[in-house]
């Protein structure tokens, strides 16, 4: 009898930590064939790879998995908590004005992108970019802006406003997660040549240097031998955390709702701070921020930082599960669309980064701030540097307020772009 796809969490559970021990395992030798592969294939890009393959020769079966939610809903806020308990909010606020200039950056890339993608694929493929009424692909691509700017809220309300037919829905998330996924892809290989692209922008790394200097220094003070005391005492304030932050953001969420018909009403802009995962994650790193002025702190000597990475990590691998390389080339077109547009974001970003002298830090985390939202930004963040988290962190956040908005424009520019 048959037993593939495997669809049992603990098996599929089982199966992603065997992937992640694989990677960590063959990206610790320091010889031969698996140095030369990691010198150029970063371990969390491995990470991510590998419980794609499964998915995609249907070894595991992700549809019926509650793996992602469970590490998207458990396991990132409790990373949020551990990996700013010793957040330097003074040292973050000293990094400047590049960072937010190049999130804005990756926001107006994206609005830019759609109805140029739309006009340029119109003119060897119309029909690709065409439909009417509640087919109309530029009420689907509207869903992507969404998701690309902000996160599954700001699409899930895209959804509402433009009315997109459901049926064709599946289409737009496979755009989504292929061009968001190999954006990403690109971004964390440039990670391995940080030091050679910021030479070519010209960019000026001292304050993200001195921040990583501050946070390694305060570590290697407080350093110690971790012990079991320790562990409790993380998870205490890792996973109660998660329960408050869940707590507050639920019942936040549901006041805005009830109270505010502007978040109520999904056709308004503001319709996505109702949505109880922006909150949760508010809340989880409002928690560790606080955490930061207290003696908590010192747990980041005992690896609070390191347990909260290796969170990331089991998220990161269910976030490469949900990708059926399989499927990329289903919807040629569409996929087309989807390339120039992500492209477009891509250049504009490159371009201004040149301009400003903005480091390679700032364009990787300002880009998945938008497209990666509050998932992938800390990801990034963390590969550059534990210490950097927050700021994916915080970008990320600052994407789901402005996403409904950038995306309601971006869709109404789409529909002119439909119709020249």
């Amino acid at each position: 009898m048959n037993q593939l796809p495997f669809t049992e969490d603990t098996v599929i559970f089982g199966l992603l930590c065997l992937c992640l021990g694989f990677v960590f395992y063959t990206s610790s030798i320091k010889r031969g064939f698996w140095k030369k592969f990691y010198a150029i294939v970063p371990t969390v890009l491995m990470c991510y790879l590998l419980p794609a393959i499964l998915a995609s020769t249907g070894i595991v079966d992700e549809t019926k998995s509650q793996t992602y939610y469970i590490a998207s809903r458990y396991l990132l806020p409790a990373a949020l908590i551990l990996m700013t308990l010793s957040i330097d909010l003074k040292a973050i606020a000293n990094l400047g004005s590049k960072a937010l200039i190049m999130f804005l950056t990756g926001t107006a890339g994206i609005i830019i992108g759609g109805p140029v993608a739309i006009l340029i694929v119109s003119i060897f493929s119309p029909e690709t970019v065409g439909g009417n009424g509640f087919d109309a692909v530029w009420r689907g691509l509207s869903t992507i802006a969404g998701s690309w700017i902000g996160g599954g809220a700001n699409q899930a309300a895209m959804l509402e406003v433009f009315q997109y037919n459901p049926k064709e829905f599946s289409k737009m998330v496979l755009v989504d997660i292929v061009m968001a996924n190999l954006w990403m892809a690109i971004l964390l290989l440039g990670i391995g040549k940080t030091k050679k692209i910021d030479r070519w922008l010209k960019a000026d790394t001292s304050s993200i240097e001195e921040l990583k200097e501050k946070v390694s220094t305060h570590t290697a003070k407080i350093a110690r031998v971790t012990s079991l005391h320790d562990f409790m005492m993380m998870l205490l304030y890792a996973f109660a955390g998660v329960g408050i932050a869940h707590f507050l953001g639920h019942h936040f969420a549901g006041f805005l709702e009830n109270n505010f018909e502007v978040i109520r009403n999904k056709e308004k802009i503001l319709s996505s701070l109702g949505s109880k995962f922006l909150w949760m994650v508010v809340f989880a790193t409002a928690i560790g921020i606080g955490l930061s002025f207290t003696k908590a702190k010192n747990y980041e000597g005992a690896g609070a930082s390191k347990v909260g990475g290796m969170f990331i990590y089991i998220l990161v691998a269910t976030i490469g599960m949900k990708m059926d390389l399989g499927r990329v080339m289903e919807n040629p077109g569409l996929i087309v669309v989807g390339l120039i547009w992500i492209t477009i974001h891509a250049g504009l970003l490159i371009l201004v980064a040149k301009l400003i002298k903005a480091p390679y830090f700032f364009l990787a985390v300002g880009s998945q701030a938008n497209v990666g939202g509050a998932a992938s930004a800390p990801v990034v963040a963390a590969e550059f540097h534990p210490s950097l988290t927050s700021v994916g962190i915080l970008l990320a956040v600052f994407g789901y307020v402005v996403g409904t908005a950038g995306a309601y424009l971006c869709a109404l520019l789409m529909e002119v772009a439909s119709t020249m």
